[in-house]
């Protein structure tokens, strides 16, 4: 298993391969997202965190994802003019991913072990939000439920 998520990559929400390297230094806050799920409002703060405090090391990942209740059917291109039309969305958003089961993406594979949830490691639904600190070793999950302005204390915390 790798030692951080910084060894890691991603698919961009444009098909671009994104280096998870190349946030070294950052705390990463990974979320697999949705656009028809009753916390898809909360694209609006995780876009409040990420504009308060990326000049501050802080970097949001949206990470689409269709495994629960068919809630994000539509394409990449479809999901980032969704996002960007009715939030604002300006944080990175990567390619749709599986998060549970036999094709589960490597980023989520790394956060579900090094931080279990309530139901072991599997993620529960949208919106569970794993915040990575700097080093990217350690990792901290929190429920859908949790708003992300909830967040913002272990945000400060994590970036120091």
């Amino acid at each position: 298993m790798e030692r951080s998520l910084f060894e890691l990559n991603a698919t961009g929400n444009d098909g671009s391969e994104k280096r998870l390297k190349d946030y070294e230094g950052k705390v990463v806050l990974v979320v697999n997202t949705a656009s028809k799920c009753g916390f898809t409002p909360q694209y609006k703060g995780l876009e409040a965190l990420w504009r308060s405090y990326k000049d501050k090391g802080l970097v949001v990942l949206g990470f689409p994802c269709d495994q629960f209740a068919h809630q994000e059917p539509g394409g990449d291109a479809e999901i980032a003019q969704f996002c960007e039309r009715n939030f604002g969305v300006s944080f990175p958003l990567m390619s749709k991913v599986e998060v549970n089961g036999p094709k589960t993406h490597p980023v989520f594979k790394y956060l579900k072990k090094k931080a279990p949830g309530a139901i072991g490691e599997s993620v529960k639904w949208n919106f569970t939000k794993f915040l990575v600190s700097r080093d990217g070793t350690g990792v901290t999950r929190f429920a859908p439920a949790v708003e992300p302005e909830a967040m913002e204390s272990a945000i400060l915390q994590a970036l120091g």
